[in-house]
């Protein structure tokens, strides 16, 4: 016993053990992301380094990190072993799929089964699950029927305080119409519907569609490190996980940082 610990600890200590052991990391355990624009925000801001779950939702195919190139090279599949599925609200990292090369971090609105639309930028949904469930779940919550199904308006917003709109952005001809109006849909089996918290300032679901859960990779586990636009770091995030950041003191510091970079931002990404 003692022998085959020492070869190991050998092993791991010699350059080729430890590249072993750092891909096996980055292939099926954790894998580090940087969050390059404000889609997420106040949930996640432009600048948050974090390490991602890659056991979230099963086990994708690996990739060479940087390069972005599958360890199976004849072959297009994007998952390996299949496991958990997203659940509604969940923080998802996924292949953007016109684009399996880039990744996208947006939050999971709606499931396989269920029904959605966007009315004047609140999003309604009716839960695959019916109308008594709803009903019995969401409680306090504004609701509608039409045509004899229940939708529950914005069901993320207060579980979720990290979602919002932007009052400057108006349906003035200027803007894409999916932010304002969004026709009814029934997601796909094996696709998920996905919103950036930054409701009007998100390149979403809204504008090219599901995301399937092959293209699924895993879920924001904590932040290792954080760094502002203005180039200061941002300590009090480091070592915080997705719920940590939706505390009331995170999500009014986020909120006033966005606020000031904000200010003559019309974009979507």
């Amino acid at each position: 016993m003692k022998k085959a610990l020492h070869k190991a600890y050998k092993f791991s200590n010699s350059w080729t053990g430890t590249i072993i052991i750092v891909l096996f990391v980055i292939f099926f355990i954790a894998q580090a992301f940087r969050i390059p624009s404000g889609s997420m925000k106040d949930s996640l801001l432009i600048g948050d380094h974090l390490f991602a779950k890659k056991f979230a939702y099963g086990i994708s195919m690996p990739h060479i990190p940087f390069l972005e190139l599958s360890i199976m090279p004849w072959s297009d599949k994007l998952r390996l072993i299949d496991g958990d599925k997203p659940k509604r609200g969940d923080i998802v990292i996924f292949r953007y799929p016109h684009n399996p090369k880039q990744h996208f971090v947006k939050r999971c609105v709606a499931l396989p089964g269920d029904e959605l639309f966007v009315d004047n930028k609140d999003l309604y949904l009716h839960h695959k699950e019916g109308n008594e469930w709803i009903l019995e779940n969401f409680k306090g919550y504004e609701t509608v029927t039409i045509a004899e199904k229940v939708w529950v308006k914005n069901p993320y917003m207060k579980e979720h305080p990290g979602i919002h709109h932007d009052e400057k952005i108006i349906n003035n001809g200027m803007y894409p119409m999916p932010l304002f109006y969004f026709s009814p849909i029934k997601i796909q089996e094996d696709e998920y519907f996905m919103m950036g918290d930054n409701r009007d300032h998100s390149n979403d679901s809204r504008f090219w569609g599901a995301v399937p859960y092959d293209n699924i990779e895993g879920t924001p586990w904590f932040i290792y490190f954080s760094i502002g636009e203005d180039w200061e770091i941002r300590w009090d995030r480091i070592g915080k996980t997705p719920t940590d950041l939706e505390m009331p003191t995170h999500l009014d510091l986020a909120k006033e940082e966005r606020l000031k970079t904000q200010k003559d931002d019309h974009g979507i990404y």
